[in-house]
């Protein structure tokens, strides 16, 4: 029954025929009464159509819308809820969606308050998946050939999975029946809106271990759970973990649910375990087993060995015995060493004995040093008396001639020309002046006999064309002076 509103604003109309008609509402109240009609009338419903439009608002709320054939309707699913999905919404999904009906005031419109979600159908889910497992092959994430190869005996193991379920328990107690090894578990939860960040997050932090790090980085990584349905399943099924798990440099076992159940991350993973005890028994040998292989390879390597020596030692016997006698053949050649020293030493003395006879020989062809040397010495005192006299030949003839350069020598010295009466004129620089054109009136000079030297003023200075007197320039010049004149006698001093 659709409830009145409390108050009417404004009055009441009056038709054509005077009676009063409806009271007027205002929006508010048209919208309230709306309201309280679809929430009584529709107060717990499941919707089933396609997610479109999907967004996920800062604060955590969801919406979308979702639709069908013929009709949309608005969704929202308020954060509180959008953890406990169990799926994660998309656009194209198509879920069954349970909640309750509203309308939005501020729009005028009506949508579902989301309270929980599954997907409608396993056929449609599985189409999804297997749309997302081809995208994911195109590009290379399940290529054989990237396959790693899980380590035969690891030192350390990682293990993703929940810290809190049977199936850590189980991979432990699987590994300390095979072979202890050191496990680092990485917890993470395993369901929900939270797991695939967390998984993906776990297997990115794994393969950033260094050898620097506190923790030591696995040589092997597990990530595991139990068995559950499609859904509960799902987060081993989104792309974040996929891609991880086909990025990561250590090699990865997947071990997830059942033997009959398949996620994409098995496809990405370099082993797939069918489940997650299988995991534990690919990661780690049996430990009696091997130390029985061990056994049993050391006890045939020995039996090997001791049929190796019995066959060296027959076959050795057997060559052994083809073998002549080593003394009866030693004998003859001890008796030919023998005979061959004796030949050696006989041939020996009369080597000698002739030698020596012939150095004689020749000893006695040897003339006498001593004749050697006096005969020398007269040689070389007869070559030093020639010696002698020849150098004294020389040294005359040179001491001659150099008598006679001397004398020359001396005879052209200037010192003998001023004996003649000629005199050498030098300026203040003790310069000769060897020509008129290199004085000046009132230069000084000094004239250089042969018996001493005098100082002397240049007061006039007659050369050929030219006069230098300091009388002025009106005076005719005077007559050249004969050829044999006594003023052209002095020339050259030398």
């Amino acid at each position: 029954m659709v409830k009145r509103p409390s108050s009417i604003v404004g009055d009441e109309g009056t038709g054509l025929d005077g009676d009063q008609g409806p009271p007027i509402l205002s929006v508010s109240d048209i919208s309230a009464m709306v309201k309280s009609t679809v929430e009584e009338t529709f107060g717990r419903v499941r919707v089933r159509g396609e997610i479109s439009g999907f967004k996920r608002a800062a604060s955590g709320h969801l919406y979308f819308s979702l639709k069908d054939e013929t009709a949309v309707i608005d969704g929202v699913c308020w954060r509180g809820n959008a953890g406990r999905l169990g799926i994660n919404p998309e656009d194209g999904l198509e879920v069954v969606a349970t909640g309750r009906l509203t309308t939005y005031p501020a729009r005028s419109r009506y949508q579902i308050v989301v309270e929980a979600m599954e997907v409608a159908g396993a056929g449609a889910l599985m189409k999804l998946l297997e749309e997302r497992r081809k995208k994911l092959a195109a590009e290379g994430l399940f290529d054989v050939e990237k396959k790693q190869e899980i380590p035969f005996l690891p030192d350390v193991i990682g293990i993703i999975t929940s810290e809190t379920g049977a199936v850590i328990r189980d991979i432990l107690h699987r590994l300390g029946d095979r072979f202890p090894r050191r496990v680092l578990l990485w917890p993470v939860t395993v369901q929900g809106e939270c797991a695939a960040a967390e998984i993906a997050a776990a297997i990115e932090g794994f393969n950033a271990l260094t050898d620097k790090s506190s923790v030591p980085r696995p040589d092997v990584l597990i990530v595991a759970r139990g068995g559950g349905s499609l859904e509960d399943l799902m987060a081993f099924n989104e792309e974040s973990v996929v891609r991880a798990a086909a990025a990561s440099k250590i090699p990865l076992i997947s071990a997830i649910g059942h033997e009959t159940d398949s996620t994409l991350i098995d496809f990405a993973a370099d082993q797939r375990a069918p489940t997650p005890t299988a995991a534990a028994e690919m990661a780690v040998p049996v430990r009696a087993d091997l130390l029985a292989l061990v056994e049993d390879d050391g006890a045939r390597l020995v039996g090997a060995i001791n049929r190796r020596l019995k066959d060296g030692r027959v076959r050795l016997d057997g060559m052994a015995r083809g073998l002549p006698d080593l003394g009866r053949l030693v004998e003859g050649f001890v008796q030919r060493l023998d005979d061959w020293t004796e030949r050696l030493g006989n041939a020996v003395r009369i080597g000698m004995r002739d030698r020596r006879a012939e150095l004689a020989g020749l000893a006695g062809a040897i003339p006498r040093p001593d004749r050697h040397i006096a005969h020398a010495r007269s040689l070389l005192k007869s070559e030093v008396r020639a010696l002698k006299a020849a150098g004294n030949t020389i040294l005359d003839e040179h001491r001659r001639a150099l008598n006679q350069a001397a004398a020359l020598l001396q005879s052209t010295s200037y010192e003998r020309v001023l004996e003649r009466g000629f005199v050498l004129v030098t300026d203040d620089a003790k310069r000769p002046v060897v020509a008129a054109a290199g004085l000046t009136p009132g230069m000084g000079v000094t004239m250089r006999f042969h018996d001493g030297e005098a100082g002397a003023t240049v007061n006039t200075i007659r050369s050929r064309g030219r006069d230098n007197s300091g009388n002025g320039g009106g005076k005719k010049p005077g007559k050249k002076p004969k050829k044999n004149s006594p003023d052209d006698l002095q020339g050259t001093l030398l």
